[in-house]
């Protein structure tokens, strides 16, 4: 049974709630960012790169921080300080009257925003290894849920002005916080929790058991780039939707909402069955696959109809991190759990760090001469790079070592 504990739910609706908050600003963002900055499209998406370079290079040094301050304090207040943080994040992002109070949102965001190390590090609290990866499949089910009502609330209420999705944004993100401070229960016990060091707190002492694995060193890479590919969406989609195809906050929200239905639908209905039938390795090939050929496809996109021909395609993609995500749980003890989502956020961040800016200054590049898809180029060839990756050297060696039995993954 996925909801086999209390805080499974609670977790995924504060993560659904979360998601909503996220994807409502979206559509408003390129034209929030071209007015503060006054310059154009183009310009503006290169600013919109360096952003969400700026969120993810705090969050880079919060995601460690928090994942072992969860293994040592427990799991509720760090995701209570998290939630509170958007609440104010979203507020400044509201009235900020210069490009520079955009900027400072999103460092605050960065801090939030490495709270899904200790969300996930609940999870993992409270289901059976073999089980982490449909678990986590819902996780990315509430996210995509999110993103079904967050985008399409964003695109109605861009109506209203550029800020008041933001402002709805920032009321979520309280209702949030209340929402995990009376519901949910603490699921690191006292018994089972570490001192915190400042030595664990950075993500190579998080990921030093891991990289003494033979197998995670590769499985790593990988996601490393799937995660720098898969950043063209929340990096590069608002503004390639308005280059490309000339959309506006609503066809933009419109979009992300359909794209966030069917990758709901395939974490929901596909994930758990997916992995229970392949394994957590051929999984991971099939989302791979899947997101490496939509992002081919969207290089020639050049009319919006296209875009919902390719997005049932593409939701098979949201197979790819839930099954890499189970795969290094199986490799981690009980104890480091919060150290390891903590580290993965880490390890997303320095993928968030880089991909905003190079994918960015991609579409501007190429858009300024007439072919706004460089973005896409790019992420076609990163997705493939990490299917090879996964193909030749992850999935063998785990194979072997299923076939051991008795030997973990190694």
């Amino acid at each position: 049974m996925p909801f086999h504990h209390r805080a499974v739910a609670i977790v995924l609706t504060a993560v659904l709630i979360n998601s909503i908050g996220f994807g409502i600003v979206l559509p408003v963002l390129p034209r929030l960012v071209t007015q503060l900055a006054h310059v154009g499209l183009a310009e503006g998406t290169r600013i919109g790169g360096y952003m969400l370079a700026a969120y993810a290079l705090t969050q880079f040094f919060a995601g460690p921080v928090l994942g072992t301050l969860g293994d040592a304090i427990g799991r509720r207040r760090v995701l209570l300080f998290s939630m509170l943080a958007f609440a104010i994040d979203y507020a400044l992002m509201a009235a900020a009257p210069t490009i520079g109070w955009l900027f400072l949102g999103r460092i605050v965001a960065g801090i939030a925003g490495a709270s899904y190390g200790p969300a996930n590090a609940v999870l993992a609290d409270v289901t059976p290894p073999e089980k982490r990866g449909a678990t986590f499949g819902l996780m990315g089910a509430a996210f995509g849920v999110g993103f079904v009502l967050g985008p399409a609330m964003g695109g109605l209420l861009a109506g209203f002005g550029t800020r008041a999705p933001f402002i709805a944004a920032a009321v979520l993100a309280g209702l949030n916080a209340l929402w995990i401070l009376v519901a949910l229960p603490e699921t690191m016990p006292a018994e089972r929790r570490r001192a915190f060091r400042w030595g664990d707190a950075h993500v190579f002492a998080a990921f030093k058991p891991l990289l003494e694995a033979g197998n995670a060193g590769w499985l790593l890479a990988a996601a490393f780039l799937w995660q720098f590919a898969h950043m063209v969406y929340p990096a590069t989609w608002a503004f390639w939707g308005e280059l490309a195809l000339g959309w506006d906050a609503k066809a933009i929200g419109w979009s992300l909402a359909a794209s966030g239905i069917a990758m709901a639908l395939v974490q929901t209905l596909v994930t758990g069955k997916a992995i229970a039938r392949w394994g957590e390795e051929r999984t991971v090939v099939l989302g791979m696959l899947a997101g490496a050929l939509v992002f081919a496809g969207y290089v020639f996109t050049r009319q919006g109809w296209i875009v919902y021909l390719l997005i049932p395609i593409g939701a098979f993609q949201a197979l790819a991190y839930p099954s890499i995500n189970a795969l290094l749980s199986r490799m981690t003890d009980a104890q480091h759990q919060g150290a390891l989502q903590g580290g993965m956020a880490s390890l997303n961040s320095v993928a968030l760090i880089l991909a905003p800016l190079v994918l960015s200054q991609t579409l501007a590049y190429g858009a300024e001469r007439g072919f706004p898809s460089g973005n896409f180029v790019l992420a076609a060839g990163l997705a493939f790079g990490a299917l090879l990756i996964v193909l030749l050297r992850v999935v063998p060696r785990v194979g072997a070592a299923n076939d051991r039995v008795a030997e973990p993954v190694a």
